[in-house]
């Protein structure tokens, strides 16, 4: 139908459980410095699925989706495609047909089964691992190591900030063994797994905010110094690079508020710690939502203690199935004797926060995020 777009450019492939869309930012961003026209591939969006693929930082029309959209309807009913492998093929047509020379592409869910590992990239990231997604991952993190380390191809460098013992013996074994391969391709020569010292970042001014994110750096930096030549951005490109990145919800301040899309308990310690470093001005309190298939006990366990009052609430735009029972996480917030309150509206619920503080955090999942930014004016990411 669109034959094969993912093709007609270079590529750099990152998965990982937190992270990987600061890392994706931070490599197109260096990329960018370097004079090259980047591509970049990541999800879920906040607002706007026209997020997800933006070229040199810019979203394609909503013309030009709705089109490929058209196109590609046929054979994604025939194939009874999920929405995330049609946004899939939608990005990279659009990225070919805006003439991209390289794109960087976040795995959406795992790394083996996902839709974009049809690509042949020049270099591969993966992030720390953590516990999500057990319905499709499963609950031990070696299992989850080795999906993650099916994005792993022949010949490819294979880089990772990931520091268990455990974790790096599986992912090891899937990277020599070449056990997933596209299109069952024999291997020419086996990839190596390398892992990245996740301070290597640590002198550098960073654009994206919070302690955390030193490691993300550390794993774009590598990923950038794997590239052959042309595409390795020179030192100066590196440097403008990490400094300039930018992607909405990531320890996003604005103000008064801060959003960030942290959804499991390992993305919660990240934001409470970058919580800490930046000494946000106090009464701080937090509204959040957060999916009931997630761990939402564990989530609020970290999150209580770092600030001064919790406002939960629903994301408008998740689905109602997968909503958490307010009544119940109130319940159990009370129980533990958290400084907790019900609101079901999220408008009154950013409302009642900023009353009560001089910050507001908004967190818990990316459809709180995106719902709050959607109400809160002015707010919107940024075209």
């Amino acid at each position: 139908m669109v034959g094969h777009p993912e093709r007609h450019f270079a590529s750099v492939h990152i998965g990982g459980t937190n992270g990987k869309g600061s890392t994706a930012a931070f490599v197109a961003a260096m990329l960018r410095a370097a004079g090259h026209r980047v591509g970049l591939y990541t999800s879920p969006h906040l607002v706007s699925l026209l997020e997800r693929f933006t070229v040199d930082g810019r979203q394609p029309s909503e013309e030009a989706v709705m089109a490929w959209a058209r196109r590609l309807e046929p054979v994604a009913r025939e194939r009874d495609a999920s929405f995330f492998e049609i946004t899939t093929a939608i990005a990279f047509a659009d990225f070919a047909a805006r003439g991209v020379e390289i794109a960087v592409v976040e795995v959406g869910l795992g790394g083996r089964l996902d839709a974009t590992n049809v690509i042949e990239p020049l270099a591969c990231g993966v992030t720390r691992i953590a516990l999500e997604h057990a319905e499709y991952l499963g609950s031990d993190l070696k299992g989850i190591g080795r999906e993650k380390a099916g994005i792993a191809k022949p010949g490819v460098p294979f880089l990772t900030t990931e520091t268990n013992a455990g974790v790096l013996e599986a992912m090891r074994e899937t990277v020599d063994s070449q056990q997933f391969r596209v299109g069952g391709v024999a291997p020419t020569a086996n990839c190596r797994l390398l892992t990245v010292d996740p301070d290597l970042a640590a002198g550098y001014r960073l654009g994206l905010k919070g302690p955390h994110q030193v490691a993300n750096a550390s794993l774009a930096l590598a990923l950038a110094g794997a590239l052959p030549e042309p595409w390795r951005p020179d030192a100066a490109a590196m440097k403008q690079g990490l400094a300039s990145a930018r992607i909405p919800g990531r320890f996003d301040r604005r103000g008064p508020w801060i959003f960030d899309v942290a959804h499991n308990p390992d993305g919660m310690r990240a934001l409470t710690a970058a919580l800490q470093a930046e000494a946000v001005p106090r009464p701080l309190i937090a509204v959040v939502a957060v999916l009931k298939d997630k761990d939402w006990r564990g989530m609020l366990e970290v999150l209580a203690p770092a600030v001064d009052g919790l406002v939960l609430t629903l994301a408008p735009s998740a689905p109602a199935e997968r909503a958490w029972t307010l009544d119940e996480v109130e319940r159990w917030a009370i129980e533990r004797n958290l400084a907790a309150r019900a609101e079901p509206e999220l408008q009154a619920a950013l409302g009642r926060a900023r009353e009560m503080g001089a910050s507001v955090l908004v967190c818990g999942s990316f459809h709180t995020v995106g719902d709050a930014l959607s109400l809160l004016p002015g707010f919107s990411p940024p075209d």
